[in-house]
């Protein structure tokens, strides 16, 4: 009579030990791989397929000779990254209408994957926009994950002289904007004024709050109808935003969320997300209004049915 061998004694166990633990050591570093992607990319299904093809190198690596499994991941995350951003900004080139970056809900992460949560705001993702590829990774790693520039320079393959030179030039083309303290209070009261102008159909007692050269960004991607460029000015916005609230999203349900580490608007219409409304917010005056109606930049905020 013969016995089923034990788990030790079959001949792949050494292999399925290998690789659970191959699959623990990249789990235990996927919220900041993603979070790097992200950063770089604007885009979730993106950013998992970079997160994704780091997993599959990382099955056909040699483990054994892997110090630091993190470390790896995130050499390897970071440099698909730059290969990403470069196809998406030739992609953008003949993007429909202007562009903004998929919001993410951030409730249960608000760094998403990083020790802060700077490059992590719309505003700031699409400011990232004006860098190279190389410039935002050098500009994630630092000031989001905060990695000197000795690892940073190590992560891209450069001198760490290069790397500060791209880091000293990533904030100056960025200008002064991370130096502007962000208040998610004042963001949500904000909100909570728009609705109720809105609700009460005097959204004009809401322009006392947009800047003079406001800005707002519909992005429909060709998707849905949306303008197709920007508008700017207070007149302008302003009667953007009471015309698709008369048209369109006073007929829907309205719920505070949080996106991208702020307070955001998200309108329902026959039980799924239509629009998100963000504020970009700089010492009480609205500067930029983003609306994202683009569907397919709205899934992550789904009601659960």
């Amino acid at each position: 009579m013969t016995t089923r061998p034990t788990a030790p004694e079959r001949p792949d166990a050494l292999d399925e030990t290998e690789g659970a633990g191959a699959l623990d050591a990249f789990l235990a570093v996927r919220p900041q791989l993603f979070g790097i992607a992200y950063r770089m990319l604007g885009g979730v299904a993106e950013a998992e397929d970079v997160v994704q093809d780091a997993w599959v190198r990382w099955q056909g690596t040699d483990r054994a000779a892997v110090y630091n499994p993190a470390a790896f991941l995130t050499t390897v995350t970071t440099r698909l990254a730059i290969t990403a951003a470069t196809s998406a900004r030739a992609r953008r080139e003949t993007y429909v209408g202007p562009w903004l970056p998929e919001p993410v809900d951030t409730s249960g992460d608000p760094a998403l994957g990083a020790e802060r949560a700077e490059a992590l705001e719309l505003a700031t993702l699409l400011l990232l926009e004006r860098l190279t590829p190389l410039e935002r990774a050098v500009y994630v790693l630092r000031e989001a994950f905060g990695y000197p520039h000795r690892r940073v320079a190590e992560i891209l393959d450069l001198t760490e002289a290069n790397a500060r030179q791209l880091a000293r030039r990533a904030r100056e083309r960025l200008g002064r904007r991370e130096a502007v303290p962000v208040d998610p209070g004042e963001h949500r009261r904000l909100l909570d004024e728009f609705v109720a102008a809105a609700h009460e159909g005097d959204l004009a007692r809401f322009e006392r709050y947009l800047a003079d050269d406001v800005v707002a960004r519909p992005d429909g991607g060709g998707r849905v109808h949306a303008s197709k460029v920007e508008l700017v000015g207070l007149a302008r916005v302003a009667l953007f935003l009471d015309n698709v609230w008369r048209k369109f999203w006073d007929a829907g349900e309205v719920r505070v969320v949080e996106a991208n580490g702020l307070p955001a608007l998200v309108v329902d219409l026959d039980g799924a997300p239509h629009a998100l409304l963000a504020l970009d917010v700089v010492a009480g005056r609205v500067e930029h209004v983003y609306v994202q109606v683009n569907p397919d930049k709205l899934t992550g905020y789904a009601v659960a049915g």
